[in-house]
Formats: C-alpha cells, structure tokens, sequence
C-alpha cells in the first residue's frame, strides 16, 4: 500500500483499503479504521517521489503527489493543474524548478478535493493566483463531510481558497496557449472541470478519468456512476487519436484509447450492479455476486477494491 500512495501519486484512500480482503465493516468499525485517515496520507507524501513526465507544448506532469498535476511553463509563469498535498512541496517545488526559472504564476484546481488542492495555500505563497469551479470554492471554504471516507474536512485556510472561480466554461491565454476550463456536469463531485491545452492538444480530465483503476465517486458532494459516464462521453467528444489524455489518477500519461475502455467499463459494471439492484439482490448479495468480475484483473487491483467499487456503483443506481 505504502508502494501506491507514493509512486501511482493516489492518496485519498478511503475506507477500502481497510475492508481489503474480509467484507464490509460495520458504520462503527469504518469509522475506527479511518480516523486519521489523511493524516496518514499526508505523511506517505511526505515521502513520495516526484516522477516528471514531459509532454509537448512546455506541458508536463508530476506525478506522486496526490492527483496528477499539470505544468505549463512559459513567459507568463509557471501554470499548475492542481496542487497535490502540502507534505511534497520540497520535491514539487525541486521538480517545477527543472522545468525553467519562471516564478509561480497561476493555479488552476480541478475539483475540491485534498488530494488536488492541500497545496493550494503554500502555491498562492508562491503567487499563484488560484482559478477553480465555484463549488470548489464554496466546499474549500466550508467545512466538508465525506461519508466514504468517514471523514470531515475543516474550511481551508483563507489563502487556499480561489480567488477566481466561474461556472459554466472559461479560458485563458497564458504561455502561447489557451487554457480552456470546461465544467462538467456533476459527475466525480459537483465542481469538476476540463482542463484543456488547446495548441499541443493535452486534456486535463481532473477525477473524471481514472486510468486503469477503479475510480472513487464522492456521492457526498454531488458525485454519481451516471455522471461519470457522463463526463467520459464528454472527455471523449473532447479528444482524438492524438491528443494526449492526463488523467486524475493512475499513470499520468494516456490517449484516447484508454479514455475509451475507461467508459466501457464504466457502463458495463453499471448495468451488471443495476440489474443485480433490480432483482432484489441486497448490497452484500450484490457484491457476493461479484459483478465486477470481468473486469477485476485489470481495474481492480489497487485501493478502491472491487467491493469498494461495486459498493459505489450500487449507490448510483
């Protein structure tokens, strides 16, 4: 486990990898083996790598920290695509700093959540001016309940908060390029967005695309199976052969393909938990059922465990 939170950069847990192996836990039970749960989290980061991918156009990932973070480098500054958790900032600043001497200028948060916006504080330090959804902005500045990971989240400090948001879609010319930020409609939260480059033809999916593990979807704050399906139709409609796919999590480097078996199995295990739901079938006669199966050997093998993810379809449905 101690390998994932590091090196494939996913850090918000949930209560899955405490169930791994021996069936659903009781409210009571959940809530015990969560409890510190990010702190946890944030001192795995404090060790994690930081893996630099370079893509085109002054594009490049980091990956470890969090969510799969985005630079775009350039005159105007450096750009960040979320801001990963606070406890790799040494290596995320060593990191952004081989990229080129440009200063912070500009942060850009796909949704709300820990693992893309703890470092939202120590970058707008830096002088990153922080662009994010409108509900990233109302649930940074309140505080925050997430049921499956039984946890509650306090306000964000005032620093961390966006100082611009929007809903609908935005863009903005920075380094030779235009950012267009595309809102989704509620899908892995309510305040997901796109984020595209448009000249190197690099898309940005924030939590809406997962690559090659089950996703989490935060039923909490708007999140829903549909909605995901939603939002890959749309990361599909948004791409082609060759643009290059980041996702939220797993290897940070993709392409539409990937994007597209994402979906695939998005529908399929849909439709098997719902006609399961249908007959009748309880949660735990669901997930006996295994109606992930088909999929398990490649999705399956990480922290949101086919039980965890079986559990969040039947939720949805």
């Amino acid at each position: 486990m101690h390998h994932h939170l590091t090196r494939r950069g996913f850090c918000l847990c949930c209560t899955a990898a405490a169930v791994a192996g021996r069936g659903w836990l009781t409210p009571a039970e959940a809530w015990a083996e969560a409890t510190s749960i990010v702190d946890r989290m944030r001192s795995a980061a404090a060790e994690a790598e930081i893996t630099v991918h370079r893509l085109r156009g002054n594009v490049a990932v980091l990956e470890g920290s969090g969510g799969n973070i985005a630079v775009l480098t350039g005159p105007d500054g450096k750009v960040f695509v979320d801001a990963g958790i606070t406890a790799t900032r040494p290596r995320i600043q060593a990191a952004a700093d081989g990229l080129g001497p440009e200063p912070i200028t500009h942060l850009v948060n796909t949704h709300w959540h820990f693992d893309h916006a703890d470092g939202n504080e120590w970058l707008a330090g830096e002088g990153a001016a922080i662009l994010a959804h409108a509900n990233t902005g109302k649930h940074l500045a309140s505080a925050q309940r997430v049921e499956d990971w039984s946890f509650d989240f306090p306000p964000a400090p005032p620093a961390a908060i966006p100082s611009e948001t929007f809903t609908g879609d935005t863009s903005r010319a920075l380094n030779g390029t235009i950012l267009a930020l595309t809102s989704y409609a509620p899908a892995h939260t309510d305040s997901d967005i796109a984020v595209r480059f448009v000249e190197p033809d690099i898309l940005h999916t924030g939590d809406t695309y997962w690559n090659g593990i089950y996703p989490f979807i935060d039923y909490s704050t708007g999140g829903s199976i549909d909605g995901m399906i939603a939002a890959a139709d749309a990361n599909l409609a948004a791409t082609s052969e060759a643009t290059i796919v980041i996702p939220g999590h797993g290897n940070p480097v993709s392409n539409r393909a990937e994007l597209a078996a994402f979906r695939e199995m998005l529908v399929a295990t849909r439709e098997a938990v719902a006609a399961l739901k249908a007959e009748g079938r309880s949660l735990a006669e669901t997930i006996a059922a295994r109606p992930t199966a088909p999929f398990d050997a490649k999705w399956g093998q990480f922290v949101i465990t086919p039980d965890f993810y079986t559990r969040l379809v039947f939720e949805g449905v």
